[in-house]
């Protein structure tokens, strides 16, 4: 239902040089008049062709400049760059200096990504480290969280699920945490349940979508429980502010919420994350199954392909009606806003595609025939 379509873009390749004819002035023999010749139209539509051709050019090369600026000097994975973001930079500026050190592929998909997070005006100055292959969403955390003062913070981002949480612990913790140990105690949710009596309900008693990304500090002489409370803390607090009213009146219970605000965060963009929520909400208030990719994506650890998304499982939207039975991932508060707060529409569908210049372009539809002519637009 909401698969990808990448467009392409045409560029001229070519330019026409503009030709002059020249008169030459003549004379009678008797008549000492100026006669001029009569002169051919041929070489002003010529000029004409060659500034416009010109002008296409022109134009093509500056609208590409931003979205073809793919990286030829990326940083190999095994591989760190110290960077400086020096006092009154900008996006653009930031864009730059990421984009020499080989962090980022794309300078306007860095500058789309800020702009999508809200974050244009709270990225924040000085020395930073980054291993090469970071994925841009964690750049742009790391930059809105601030540089690590001594190295004793470190970010989750959005949209992390348990392993990847995990690794980024391992990280911070310089192995001190290991992998094995934080997904051992993120794995048995109910040794943490007497303190957060809301994990009791955890789907394969895991913790799965309770450990909120935030930037955290490092914890002195900390085990892997210490930091999975610390986690579990964190979201205690943020879901405080949410009112459940509305997803409670549509039969959800709070872990429910949680479940639909996971799908919501890989599904929607920052800017429509309500819009996402009310097409699955209408979807489950007609038991029409969801048909979302992200939940399939979640138990394969990819895209889907065709033929995974028929194979039986109870993550697969598309043969199972209704809310999976765990979150897919931790969503952060706006997608926990959207769950408990959806737009109010008749959307039943939506799908998203790539616009060329680093982002997306969603085209949301109240009927199948609308979602299909949206595709193929």
């Amino acid at each position: 239902m909401f698969r990808r379509k990448v467009t392409y873009s045409r560029k001229p390749t070519h330019a026409a040089r503009a030709a002059h004819a020249r008169g030459e002035r003549q004379f009678s023999k008797y008549d000492t008049s100026l006669i001029e010749p009569r002169r051919s139209k041929k070489p002003l539509y010529i000029g004409i062709a060659a500034v416009v051709l010109a002008i296409i050019v022109i134009f093509g090369l500056v609208n590409c400049m931003g979205s073809c600026d793919k990286n030829p000097n990326m940083l190999p994975s095994d591989q760190q760059a110290r960077i400086e973001i020096p006092d009154g930079s900008t996006t653009q500026d930031i864009a730059t200096i990421l984009y020499d050190a080989g962090i980022i592929e794309n300078k306007k998909a860095f500058s789309n990504e800020v702009s999508q997070k809200g974050y244009g005006s709270s990225l924040k100055t000085g020395i930073y480290v980054f291993n090469g292959g970071t994925p841009l969403s964690e750049v742009v955390e790391h930059l809105e969280a601030g540089p690590n003062q001594a190295d004793n913070s470190y970010v989750i981002p959005e949209g992390y699920t348990i392993k990847q949480t995990a690794h980024a612990v391992s990280e911070a913790y310089a192995g001190s945490i290991s992998e094995a140990d934080f997904l051992a105690a993120a794995q048995d949710a109910s040794r943490f349940s007497d303190r957060f009596s809301f994990v009791k309900d955890a789907y394969n008693n895991s913790l799965e979508g309770f450990l909120f990304p935030k930037t955290y500090e490092i914890i002195a002489g900390a085990n892997a429980d210490d930091v999975v409370a610390q986690m579990l803390t964190q979201y205690e607090q943020e879901v405080k502010q949410l009112n459940y009213t509305y997803p409670h009146d549509e039969g959800l219970s709070d872990y429910e919420v949680l479940i639909l605000a996971s799908i919501i965060e890989r599904e929607a963009a920052a800017d429509n994350k309500k819009a996402v929520a009310s097409v699955f909400y209408n979807r489950l208030a007609i038991d029409m199954a969801l048909q979302s990719d992200a939940t399939t994506a979640y138990v394969i650890g990819g895209d889907p392909k065709p033929e995974d998304l028929q194979k039986e499982g109870p993550f697969n939207t598309y043969l199972n009606k209704g809310l999976p039975p765990g979150p897919i991932c931790s969503p952060c508060l706006a997608a926990l806003e959207a769950a408990c707060d959806p737009d109010q529409t008749d959307y039943l569908y939506f799908y998203f595609k790539d616009n060329g210049q680093g982002g997306l372009d969603y085209f949301f539809s109240k009927t199948y025939e609308e979602h299909q002519q949206a595709i193929a637009s």
